[in-house]
């Protein structure tokens, strides 16, 4: 893990847990979405990023669409794993410039800045509170 993303881990870390998971939810389709486009931004002129970008949104696509918080489709990733997931992610990101050989172009510093964001959002985000589910009137009767 890089320095930078450890120092703002442990920092982090120390601050009260302010996010919910439906918050957390929010800021990880905002950062599958930020992997997407900038994926697609970057085909034309640096396809090792633009691939690393589109890994990173499929790994984040799966772990948003299979765990257990508003908005999944299957509730099949505990919110533990899901954290788990989302810390490796962010060290995977920060990491692929330097796995590619891109780290010394203004691309890297996209996936440092997700690394950074994501180990942001998994540090202050309490899994520990209850998901509120919307209230839904069930029909009595035919």
């Amino acid at each position: 893990m890089p320095m930078l993303q450890k120092g703002v881990h442990a920092l982090s870390g120390r601050m009260p847990k302010v996010l919910s998971p439906t918050a957390h939810a929010i800021a990880d389709y905002a950062t599958l979405g930020g992997f997407v486009v900038m994926g697609v931004l970057f085909w034309k002129h640096r396809r090792r990023a633009a691939v690393a970008s589109l890994g990173c949104a499929a790994a984040e696509a799966a772990n948003v669409l299979l765990s257990d918080h508003p908005g999944s489709i299957k509730k099949v990733i505990n919110p533990e794993t899901h954290a788990h997931i989302d810390f490796a992610l962010a060290t995977a990101a920060s990491s692929l410039p330097g796995f590619l050989k891109f780290n010394n172009q203004p691309e890297a510093k996209f996936f440092n800045m997700m690394g950074l964001s994501l180990t942001v959002v998994h540090a202050l985000t309490d899994f520990q509170a209850p998901i509120r589910r919307p209230y839904r009137v069930e029909k009595r009767g035919a």
